[in-house]
């Protein structure tokens, strides 16, 4: 299923793109039904990075969920891909377990405008199971958007402290 989000920083493309590579940002940032992550790689290349980290969803599964998922911790692996020097960049998450059934992929461009910074960020949630794959995906697609807004606002809030 394809998402859209669109965010507003008041900071510059740079400074987004550096927030959105640094680990310690993400290990301060408490979303609903989410483990604090791990950091399981981070690395940076001249003006590109690449941040890996591990979630555990600790929040309560539906039926649906269950079924997805079965005895199993839902842990997934996210990347962060991001680049300062163009402000483009590519967020990819995939479950641990079996990243062919539940992965995603969105990217994302960081645009100078006059207030600051806007991330419009396109992709897309898979569940590859028959089925129930597209009832899944219209259930977690609302909570990933929910999600990103988290992070946005927490975003925000940062850059805005320097």
């Amino acid at each position: 299923m394809r998402f859209h989000a669109e965010h507003r920083f008041g900071a510059s493309p740079g400074a987004v793109a550096a927030l959105l590579a640094d680990p310690s940002f993400y290990l301060a940032l408490a979303i609903p039904d989410l483990s604090l992550p791990e950091v399981l790689e981070h690395q940076i290349d001249g003006l590109d990075a690449l941040l890996v980290l591990r979630y555990q969803f600790v929040g309560s599964l539906g039926p649906l969920g269950r079924r997805l998922v079965g005895p199993n911790q839902l842990t997934w692996i996210q990347k962060m891909h991001v680049s300062s020097s163009t402000g483009e960049g590519v967020l990819s998450f995939a479950a641990e377990a079996h990243p062919k059934a539940l992965h995603g992929t969105a990217a994302f461009g960081l645009v100078a405008e006059s207030a600051g910074t806007v991330r419009r960020m396109n992709g897309e949630l898979v569940v590859a199971a028959p089925l129930i794959g597209a009832s899944a995906e219209r259930q977690i697609v609302p909570g990933l958007l929910r999600r990103l807004d988290i992070e946005a606002q927490a975003l925000e809030e940062r850059l805005g402290r320097g």
